[in-house]
């Protein structure tokens, strides 16, 4: 049986890695894009069973959230500059790090073994290795991170 909260984060990525690739390459998507972006996936993907509400909290509270969650993956890994993070990796990790540690909607542990499962789904292993490390250090020092 698939878990429909995992198949709302992997829309969720889907959705999020499309925006990102598009503001990188071609600049800002407006916001009717965006929408018909979103239903081109919920339409074609074979996700059919997720969890709505899910999504869309993490679809909408992304933008608000994007710096404050940068800035602490940037002092989580200070060799990687955001620009030098696959973008599938970056969006993983800030899925993560906002159902988990900035929106408190998933317990952090949690949050992380999902990052983990999207990692080997739709990264490679160096790449887990790397997510699991950055959000390990999250968990260690919250309180110097989260507020």
């Amino acid at each position: 049986m698939q878990d429909s909260r995992h198949n709302a984060r992997i829309l969720a990525l889907q959705q999020l890695f499309e925006v990102n690739f598009h503001k990188q390459n071609l600049g800002e998507m407006d916001e009717n894009s965006q929408l018909f972006s979103i239903n081109k996936i919920l339409e074609a993907d074979e996700l059919k069973d997720y969890d709505k509400s899910l999504f869309r909290q993490i679809v909408e509270a992304m933008p608000i959230n994007e710096i404050q969650i940068d800035e602490i993956i940037e002092i989580l890994a200070p060799d990687w500059p955001i620009e030098k993070i696959a973008l599938m990796d970056l969006q993983i990790l800030r899925i993560a790090i906002l159902e988990g540690f900035i929106l408190n909607i998933t317990p952090e542990k949690v949050a992380i073994d999902e990052a983990i499962e999207l990692t080997k789904e739709f990264s490679n292993d160096q790449s887990r290795k790397f997510i699991s490390g950055v959000l390990g250090n999250l968990i260690e020092n919250k309180s110097k991170y989260i507020k």
